[in-house]
């Protein structure tokens, strides 16, 4: 295996000895963008800045995010505004329309079912819905995992003309589920509204009791989700408003699905402060058996040996340093995101009233996933923490002056005088650094492993560092990125 070693961050001076007389002076440089926020840490007084400045540079019109760490709730706060005409702010209670996030509360009351016994996620939709396409060849399991091939009804990012008529939702089954099939069943993960709606209804059909009665009594109520509602009325008391923006300019109300259309595939509202509870609640094992969580958090094998990377209402990282579940949402006028990391009983929940509001909500939900991610399996080393002996290192190269007692010999002997002053005039040259921002930390050789992001003057930048639990530094190296 080929292993791509870090390149020296060098810069270089192209300016000519001759004729710069003769030239006429450049135009005046344009105004440097702002800095993008950085979230330097998970107090409350940096996610609120680091918020504050992210909702700001990206004009979302109303935010709500909650953060959960180690099982306590370290943060809760509503930005901007729930509803535009009368200026009502976004509070911690100020419900959001949470989209696909729905999802797996389906799952889970479907996966509560089978441990009654009343359903199988082995059964062909057959059983249940007989004139759909293939449904003797595809299972309650297929349709959860969206594998199933049948036909997503939602695939644009707006509300058509017949989606804003309302229509029920069997009929809407009936109609997407016995067109041809997208593909083969099982041979890939593709995204289907189609099959939540219809496991819905296999619910409601297994369970003997509406879908909304079931969530209420199976997950609503014991939970104590005082904040979740599922297909309410849109504009009553306590909800934020949708919008949809125009272009680059203005937005406008959104215009809602009608109903039936959204049901067990994105009904739900809440706040992050209960989907907190409820992530908790799914990792603490007091919604679903062990065997049962396994099947919402284990992603489907297709037909050709690949993952699926997705299990039941749930989309499976687990390429990291430890895993995380994750599912977006959306649906008119709202966005949303609920990340867990099972791991360490952490979470992060972020709301958005806006279409097409994945700048906002993506941001926040990556920088605060990183500072929740644990260390993964690296040793234990003495002295400061990473990012302070690399911005330190950093400092000491730049003044071309490097305390070798901190060094392994290795390194040491790489850093040659002759190096360690071409590293100098390249950061010198650069300009300042900021904009630090710190990646995950991990083990490789018995070392941690660690890297920062950062800016270097108008240069982006990043580094590697290895340290060996005595925290002695075996390599750091810096290079453009």
């Amino acid at each position: 295996m080929t292993i791509r070693r870090a390149v020296l961050f060098t810069i270089l001076l192209l300016t000519s000895a001759c004729g710069r007389a003769s030239q006429a002076p450049p135009p005046p440089a344009e105004p440097a963008a702002p800095a993008a926020p950085v979230l330097a840490s998970l107090s409350v007084a940096d996610l609120d800045a680091f918020i504050s400045a992210t909702v700001a540079a990206q004009r979302a019109i109303g935010v709500s995010v909650g953060v959960m760490q180690n099982g306590q709730v370290i943060f809760a706060k509503g930005y901007g505004l729930g509803r535009v005409a009368d200026k009502t702010p976004v509070a911690t209670e100020t419900l959001f329309a949470i989209g696909s996030v729905t999802k797996q509360f389906t799952c889970a009351v479907a996966l509560q079912l089978e441990q009654e016994k009343k359903l199988s996620f082995d059964d062909a939709v057959a059983r249940y819905e007989p004139g759909l396409t293939r449904a003797s060849e595809i299972t309650v399991r297929d349709i959860g995992g969206m594998v199933s091939g049948y036909r997503d009804y939602y695939p644009l990012d707006f509300v058509d003309r017949p989606m804003a008529a309302p229509r029920a939702s069997l009929d809407i089954v009936r109609d997407f589920a016995a067109r041809p099939l997208d593909f083969e069943p099982r041979a890939r993960y593709s995204y289907s509204n189609t099959g939540y709606l219809l496991l819905g209804a296999i619910a409601e059909r297994a369970g003997r009791e509406p879908f909304a009665a079931q969530l209420e009594r199976r997950l609503f109520t014991p939970l104590g989700l005082a904040h979740t509602r599922y297909e309410p009325a849109r504009g009553g008391a306590g909800m934020a408003e949708g919008y949809t923006p125009l272009g680059l300019g203005d937005a406008e109300p959104a215009v809602p699905e009608g109903t039936g259309w959204i049901g067990a595939a994105g009904g739900i509202w809440s706040t992050p402060g209960d989907l907190l509870t409820w992530d908790l609640a799914l990792m603490d094992g007091k919604v679903l058996s062990p065997a049962s969580w396994a099947t919402m958090t284990t992603p489907s094998r297709l037909s050709d040996g690949r993952t699926s990377g997705y299990g039941c209402g749930q989309s499976i990282r687990d390429r990291g340093p430890t895993l995380v579940l994750q599912h977006g949402g959306a649906v008119s006028g709202f966005g949303a995101r609920n990340a867990m990391v099972p791991s360490s009983r952490s979470a992060v929940v972020v709301m958005a009233n806006a279409d097409w509001a994945g700048g906002v909500l993506d941001t926040i939900e990556s920088a605060v996933l990183a500072k929740l991610m644990p260390v993964a399996d690296a040793p234990t080393v003495s002295g400061p923490p990473a990012r302070e002996v690399a911005l330190d290192l950093l400092a000491q190269i730049r003044k071309g002056d490097v305390n070798r007692a901190l060094l392994g010999d290795e390194y040491s002997a790489f850093l040659t005088p002759a190096r360690l002053a071409v590293m100098s005039k390249s950061l010198v040259d650069a300009g300042e650094v900021h904009d630090v921002e710190p990646g995950a930390i991990r083990e490789r050789g018995g070392m941690e492993v660690s890297t920062l992001a950062l800016m270097v003057g108008t240069t982006p930048a990043t580094t590697l560092m290895y340290r060996t639990p005595d925290g002695k530094v075996q390599e750091f190296l810096f290079s453009r990125r």
